[in-house]
């Protein structure tokens, strides 16, 4: 209850904002670092609950190119053995002897036939092989049909080309603190009509239950015109804000998190771009300060912008 008697009464708490008071019901962090939120479904079929064509946009480009082939691959694998299983004597032109051999030779024949190559040295011969053949032939016009529509959504998906720091400041400002977070753009893109919002989330004892509590922090700026260098949003800690008071030792014991909402407009595609994340208080430095991420060129005729120190911060001394 000693907590409890420092969150600053004059700061009001919004009960509007999608997640529920009763601190009970939830596990961990509510938002996690990607800005995605820290739910499992259950009680629903996988497949129901799975919207492959969002997970396959959303996925790294890496595991999306490792899917990619091992389904190319997989497929021909598969109708390979098919092939194998009709027999290779139904594939005019094999001429391997040992069964090793003559596999290969209708797996190869299998890629020919899935992109509609077809080189000619190994044609079907009878229903059942020409039939298989004009099925692997469909299935490949569809299947590259698909890769290449997901190569596209993925290629030209509009992403808010935003970067966050990793750990949320309380730094000495003016005549009192302030939360500082800090962001920067770190592709060619042009942002503009940038917005912030941050929330605070603390879970508080009230009447013998826990509840949460949630408060929308006042900011300096919460817009700006363009994003071309590095924008730290401060929350300046004055009388009116909930985190008035609060202690060094406070951060590092309370149950709280900071959810960071970042809009801007992207004029190369017209549409607005979405980037979130969250700060538990044990990822907010007390005591500290961002070092400068930007200066002036040698010749003066340039900005340069240092995205590597991003999270770089100095301790400031008591």
């Amino acid at each position: 209850m000693a907590f409890l008697k420092k969150i600053n009464i004059k700061a009001k708490a919004e009960d509007h904002t999608g997640f529920g008071s009763n601190a009970a019901n939830y596990g961990g962090r509510f938002i996690n670092k990607n800005g995605n939120p820290n739910v499992k479904k259950t009680g629903i079929n996988f497949f129901d609950r799975i919207s492959w064509y969002h997970a396959l946009l959303d996925m790294s480009a890496s595991k999306f190119i490792i899917i990619v082939l091992f389904f190319y691959f997989s497929v021909n694998f598969i109708f390979a053995m098919l092939y194998y299983a009709i027999g290779v004597e139904h594939l005019t032109g094999v001429t391997a002897q040992t069964p090793l051999q003559q596999f290969e030779q209708a797996f190869f024949f299998s890629i020919q036939t899935f992109t509609t190559v077809g080189y000619g040295h190994i044609s079907p011969n009878g229903f059942a092989a020409s039939f298989l053949a004009a099925l692997e032939a469909l299935f490949g016009l569809l299947s590259f049909a698909l890769a290449t529509g997901l190569f596209y959504g993925r290629f030209s998906k509009p992403q808010s080309y935003i970067l966050i720091s990793k750990n949320a400041l309380i730094t000495p400002y003016k005549s009192h603190t302030a939360l500082m977070i800090r962001i920067s753009p770190f592709k060619n893109t042009n942002l503009t009509d940038v917005e912030a919002q941050i929330t605070l989330r603390i879970s508080l004892e009230e009447e013998g239950a826990l509840v949460n509590r949630f408060f929308i922090l006042d900011l300096e700026y919460a817009k700006i015109n363009a994003l071309t260098l590095s924008w730290t949003i401060v929350h300046p800690i004055t009388e009116t804000s909930p985190l008035y008071a609060l202690t060094k030792e406070d951060y590092q014991t309370t149950d709280a998190e900071i959810f960071v909402y970042i809009k801007s407009f992207d004029d190369m595609f017209s549409t607005t771009t979405i980037k979130r994340t969250s700060y538990t208080f044990k990822e907010v430095i007390y005591g500290a300060k961002f070092n400068p991420m930007f200066f002036k060129s040698e010749e003066s005729d340039m900005t340069i912008l240092e995205i590597d120190k991003l999270n770089s911060y100095q301790i400031i001394e008591d």
